[in-house]
């Protein structure tokens, strides 16, 4: 099983090289990087390329790593054991089975997307720890273990939002997704728009990577924000001269919501095209 690319998909070599390793030595593949770089698509583009069946486990601030093994529902049981249910005799119907016993438990080897761990508690990649490495947990309820099949492909995304603890990051296969040059950019640019403009891509770029080099910008607009921004100028049918005019004393580009994502960055643009039209007379 290895990933060479796809279609919809522009993976650096070094990208490339990550997950076929992480593959090779079924360690979790930590991928790191600035939002909008392909982060959460490359597991769906791996799963693609493999052939290999998907599984996300999208975590959010309350997530808990039990629930990724399984939640038993004592409260359902107890309900049912008023009502009479014959259901409350067999506690294996009160297992809801997680994301990781879904992935170890898969006829094929899967990929397991774990998607920005770093938005749960500290603990979280922690108490995952022994499964990650084992491939396998105990359901206390039922006295049953559940053990990989086969050892699922695990791609986990981080936003750096928080530092993940040591003992985690020894057990994974770190890959950074450094933010595309202009080449890389182009080639992501064909893949989504093959039958646009070049000189459009080319003014467009430019305005894009200017913009990223602004000091002081909070939130820089990034490759998912600059797919929607051209998607936008193809569809008002913007003259080409609109962008090309590049006038210093309107350094907002036009339909700058697909870029600029709060008020203090959009104030730090109309803050610099108010100093460049005092110092132009």
């Amino acid at each position: 099983m290895r990933f060479d690319g796809t279609q919809d998909y522009v993976a650096t070599d070094d990208l490339k090289i990550a997950v076929n390793a992480a593959a090779t030595l079924r360690r979790p593949l930590l991928i790191k990087g600035e939002p909008g770089t392909g982060k959460t698509v490359l597991a769906a583009e791996v799963a693609k390329a493999m052939g290999a069946p998907l599984i996300e486990w999208h975590i959010k601030s309350t997530t808990k790593a039990q629930q990724g093994l399984y939640e038993y529902d004592a409260v359902s049981r107890l309900r049912d054991s008023q009502l009479g249910d014959e259901r409350v005799h067999d506690i294996s119907n009160y297992i809801k089975r997680g994301k990781l016993w879904e992935a170890f438990t898969s006829r094929e080897t899967p990929i397991l997307l774990v998607d920005e761990i770093d938005k749960a508690d500290i603990e979280f990649p922690n108490d995952l720890l022994q499964e990650l490495d084992r491939m396998e947990f105990f359901v206390y309820e039922t006295g049953e273990t559940v053990k990989a099949v086969e050892r699922p492909i695990i791609i986990i995304t981080s936003n750096n939002e928080k530092e993940l603890p040591d003992a985690f990051l020894r057990r994974c296969f770190f890959h950074y997704i450094k933010f595309p040059d202009r080449q890389t950019m182009r080639d992501i640019i064909d893949v989504h728009f093959p039958k646009i403009q070049k000189e459009l891509v080319k003014e467009a770029l430019a305005i894009f990577f200017d913009m990223r080099e602004v000091p002081g910008l909070k939130k820089k607009p990034s490759t998912s924000e600059l797919l929607d921004w051209l998607k936008l100028l193809m569809h008002e049918d913007l003259p080409l001269e609109v962008l090309q005019s590049r006038d210093p004393k309107k350094l907002i580009p036009p339909l700058h919501g697909a870029l600029l994502k709060n008020e203090q960055d959009i104030m730090l643009f109309e803050k610099l095209a108010f100093i460049n039209r005092r110092e132009g007379g």
